[in-house]
């Protein structure tokens, strides 16, 4: 039991949470604080992670340029999604960005891409750039059921300094005057247009601000891993809105603590009826069938969360009445 109860509290700093934490935050922003209905956070966080790896792995780059292109390439995928679609209703982003999540997702894994991208099997052995500068002495360092190296000590803190360092920085934009005229285009975008204000334009930054989190979530996602093509399907996209969804939509703390949730989650319900059917204590239920299962039991969870309190963990409910 001790086993499965640290692996489940492990969930709670590991980078992949801290990944999925970071492009909530980005969805938080587009969604929770402007209006806008972003299902593509996936094509973000491949553009980090490709642009990142490419550079570093094809093109010879060190850490801090490739960490640069990738942020270039971000900021052109969100003029490139923006510019047809934010002057239009927001359920047409909605169908952009679900779309070119899709369609970046299918011409990275195709075979004529291969010398560049890595095809299906994707990339890796880019990180030894990051690890070089870990400071961590050589070693494992153990706590309770945990056994960490000095490497995965080093990629656990840079995630979260990342995510606490986006977190503070959205929430002093938000409570500036930038953020008070994002909030305004959420809450009713004509009334701000009558004020004089561009609302494409904020928008735009939105967009821009928002995408930037989820290539730096991708960025992140990738460093202790490799890059895998099919890690960015329209699941990656629902996970992150179940994580908001969980948390809060119009906070910043709720993405942060939705994504620990949601993660220890998976971790104990999944280990729990594992363990279950290895002694016989679950017989209605096969090994093959655990992840399934694990996955109906949080999606019932958060159906009843949904329903008893719809703005999430850390929500306002008077927020959940805005024009998007």
């Amino acid at each position: 039991m001790d086993l499965i109860l640290g692996n489940a509290i492990s969930w709670l700093f590991q980078p992949i949470t801290a990944a999925y934490a970071l492009a909530a935050i980005g969805i938080a922003l587009h969604f929770g604080f402007t209006g806008l209905l972003n299902f593509g956070q996936a094509v973000f966080m491949a553009v980090g992670a490709y642009g990142f790896s490419i550079s570093v792995k094809f093109f010879g780059l060190g850490f801090w340029p490739a960490v640069g292109v990738a942020v270039i390439a971000s900021i052109a995928m969100a003029f490139l999604l923006g510019i047809p679609t934010l002057r239009l209703r927001s359920d047409y982003l909605a169908i952009v960005t679900i779309a070119a999540a899709e369609v970046f997702r299918f011409i990275v894994s195709t075979t004529s891409a291969q010398p560049v991208t890595g095809g299906p099997q994707g990339l890796n052995q880019y990180s030894d750039g990051f690890y070089a500068m870990n400071p961590i002495p050589v070693g494992h360092y153990k706590f309770w059921v945990w056994d960490f190296n000095q490497d995965d000590l080093f990629a656990i803190a840079v995630s979260w300094v990342v995510v606490v360092f986006f977190a503070i920085l959205l929430a002093i934009l938000i409570r500036s005057p930038w953020g008070r005229v994002i909030k305004g285009i959420r809450e009713d975008e004509d009334a701000v247009r009558s004020l004089g204000k561009n609302v494409y334009s904020y928008k735009m930054q939105s967009l821009v601000v928002g995408g930037l989190m989820g290539t730096f979530a991708g960025i992140l996602f990738v460093l202790p891993t490799s890059v895998q093509p099919g890690n960015y399907g329209t699941t990656l996209t629902f996970y992150i809105w179940t994580i908001l969804l969980l948390g809060g939509a119009s906070t910043v703390i709720g993405s942060i603590v939705g994504a620990m949730i949601f993660w220890s989650l998976l971790s104990l319900t999944g280990d729990l009826l594992s363990t279950g059917v290895d002694n016989g204590t679950i017989t209605f239920l096969t090994q093959n069938q655990v992840g399934a299962i694990r996955f109906i039991l949080v999606g019932v969870a958060l159906m009843l969360l949904v329903i008893f309190r719809p703005q999430g963990i850390f929500g306002n409910k008077k927020e959940l009445y805005f024009n998007a």
